[in-house]
């Protein structure tokens, strides 16, 4: 059953609403093994119809910059991707438009219903978090045959979720062009490109005030890549196994920003996206920074071990100190009071730092961020 858009909200609502007095399990998490790298991409209007073939030929697509070339999903201490993944992107009214280039030697796909589990193929993933907040954000996931897997995530698995698998992007656009033979062993591929136009009228449900971004905007945004090892029986491409136990090997997990643990869902770590009013070709413009980059990490690295701290004791932590954060540097942000205020109650926990302008950064136990203007 399909979720139309016009009655989102009041779904999302509803989830949100009965979410609120069942807080998720406050199980325990794994800490990141790096900070966030701050990747940004300026994105560009066209400059024309933008066709959704795949081919990335059109005048706008040539005239704006790749991204840098995909990393494994933990960092840099692991090995560099055996195959080159990069992307794309554009902008104008009706649309956000991602286009990718995949490197691959040996093209396949199998999975051809819509909304099947894509990362079961090779695939190619966006993921969508409009306001920055690690909530409400969507994901998609497209395979060689362009099939999509669509869903909308009301939080991280990690706080509760939950992922809204019914739910479909109405209006959406995709295309893939391959460039070789799909499922075809006996030749070499190249690889295969991906066009993806997502309808602002669905993502501004989630994007603050509920309106596609103007010229300055920045909207939290990560790609990643599923890619399996594979060898050929009876003609057909299969998942190498383990010889000892006999199992699939596991994949390999590449993104644009890295994670620092093999888990996408960790939104804070994302990369960045300024949309500009300037057409592509027109002129090269750099992103901002976020300003608030370094206070958002210091909360989360208290809610990282907030979250720990419960897990093992039944309660929250009151300060820094039972957090063993008191001399954790990167707490200490220019511009901004320290030490950070902390409350909590028996399961609930508020993390508050406050600027010199009078507004304050929240976080709580479900991970969520918020900002509060002056009083």
């Amino acid at each position: 059953m399909r979720i139309k858009t016009a009655i989102f909200g009041l779904i999302l609502g509803l989830f949100c609403l009965a979410s609120l007095p069942l807080w998720p399990n406050l199980n325990g998490l794994d800490e990141p093994r790096l900070s966030p790298l701050l990747r940004y991409y300026m994105c560009h209007r066209t400059a024309g119809p933008i066709t959704i073939d795949g081919r990335l030929d059109e005048n706008s697509w040539k005239s704006v910059y790749w991204s840098e070339d995909f990393m494994d999903i933990e960092g840099k201490s692991k090995p560099k991707p055996r195959f080159r993944t990069r992307v794309k992107m554009l902008w104008d009214d009706e649309y956000f438009y991602v286009g990718a280039e995949l490197e691959e030697p040996q093209v396949w796909a199998t999975l051809t219903k819509r909304d099947s589990i894509i990362y079961q193929d090779n695939d190619f993933e966006v993921f969508i978090d409009p306001d920055g907040d690690t909530h409400n954000y969507y994901e998609l996931e497209i395979n060689a045959l362009n099939t999509v897997w669509d869903l909308f995530l009301v939080k991280p698995y990690r706080d509760g979720g939950p992922a809204i698998h019914a739910w479909d992007i109405q209006g959406l656009k995709t295309a893939v062009q391959v460039d070789g033979t799909i499922n075809n062993p006996a030749d070499k591929d190249r690889g295969w490109t991906v066009e993806i136009a997502f309808p602002w009228e669905v993502l501004k449900e989630a994007a603050p005030f509920k309106k596609k971004p103007e010229s300055g905007d920045r909207w939290r945004i990560n790609f990643s890549r599923v890619e399996y090892r594979t060898m050929v029986e009876g003609g057909n491409y299969v998942k190498m196994k383990d010889k000892v136990t006999g199992r699939e090997l596991p994949e390999d997990n590449w993104t644009w920003a890295p994670q620092g643990l093999v888990n996408i869902h960790y939104p804070e770590m994302w990369g960045y996206v300024q949309f500009t009013s300037t057409e592509a070709g027109k002129a090269r413009e750099y992103c901002e920074e976020d300003p608030e980059a370094e206070v958002r990490w210091a909360l989360r690295l208290i809610y990282y071990r907030q979250r720990n701290y419960f897990a093992r004791n039944g309660n929250f932590a009151q300060n820094l100190e039972q957090l063993n954060l008191s001399r954790e540097k990167s707490l200490k942000v220019k511009g901004w009071d320290y030490p950070p205020q902390i409350t909590v109650t028996s399961s609930l926990f508020e993390a508050i730092y406050k600027n010199k302008n009078g507004e304050s950064l929240h976080i709580r136990q479900d991970g969520l961020v918020w900002k509060t203007a002056a009083k």
